[in-house]
């Protein structure tokens, strides 16, 4: 029955790939009434995003992304659950990977115009092994916000995963099954480090672009206070709204109490 399941995988995989093609960058760009792949590097990632959006769009095209690579890496790992299949659940897991990051990189639904795939593979990676991938992303954050280069970042965190789960694969596998999953990594490795060919050479030549966090989340701050200020100030209006409502209502309640004395005294008069 395994070959049941390989074709199950192989679906899996096409349905990865056309999972890939749906781009974040763009549908958020949309909604800013903005085309990203018009502004900036042009590239349909979260680094542009950050760069042109600011980083909450920034952030949330990576978060998105990343997500991307998660579910497709999930479904092709589960495929073969159970003890009979367990051999094969990590090829499950980078080929329906691969699929997404393809999808990614190389979308037919955009001409094969798509982006460099890093967040997407960190998703791939982040299901191989979930606590590693967090520990290796803050430290590649980190560099990020102090030395600014994001496709340095990108690419050593890439290779610094690919190196870990190459070495972590266990070694009772099938020597067939292990080749095939040593084969899957690379190759998603070499995409990633082919789809930064231009930021290397950019790097070599010193002139690549940076990516300022520390500006960036100031901006964030920023707004926020801006935000809250103009809250508090509407927040002040309204109150103010209030209280001259009640006193109005204040007002009337005196005349007309005062309306229903004279009332009351005429009446009086009338019966003496």
């Amino acid at each position: 029955m395994i070959w049941y399941m390989f074709l199950i995988l192989g679906i899996e995989v096409v349905i990865s790939y056309f999972f890939g093609n749906i781009s974040f960058a763009r549908i958020l760009s949309k909604l800013k009434k903005g085309d990203i792949t018009k502004m900036g590097s042009g590239n349909p990632g979260s680094t542009n995003m950050l760069r042109t959006y600011g980083a909450k769009f920034g952030f949330l095209t990576l978060l998105l992304d990343v997500t991307k690579g998660v579910l497709p890496a999930l479904m092709g790992y589960l495929t073969f659950i159970g003890e009979s299949n367990s051999d094969f659940m990590l090829v499950g897991l980078y080929a329906c990977g691969l699929g997404v990051v393809l999808g990614h990189m190389f979308p037919v639904c955009y001409k094969f115009k798509g982006g460099k795939g890093v967040a997407t593979t960190l998703g791939v990676f982040a299901v191989a092994d979930p606590l590693i991938m967090l520990f290796v992303f803050i430290g590649a954050f980190i560099y990020v916000l102090f030395f600014e280069y994001v496709s340095v970042a990108s690419l050593l965190l890439v290779t610094a995963m690919s190196i870990v789960e190459v070495y972590k694969i266990p070694d009772d596998l099938p020597s067939g099954v292990s080749l095939t999953i040593r084969v899957l990594i690379f190759v998603l490795f070499t995409l990633v480090w082919f789809a930064h060919r231009q930021n290397i050479q950019r790097l070599l030549v010193g002139k690549e672009n940076k990516a300022n966090l520390k500006k960036a989340l100031k901006k964030v701050l920023k707004q926020e206070k801006k935000e809250q200020k103009q809250q508090i100030k509407i927040e002040n209006k309204q109150q103010k709204k209030l209280i001259k409502s009640q006193k109005k209502v204040t007002k009337s309640e005196k005349r007309n109490n005062k309306k229903q004395l004279k009332c009351l005294k005429k009446q009086n008069k009338n019966r003496l």
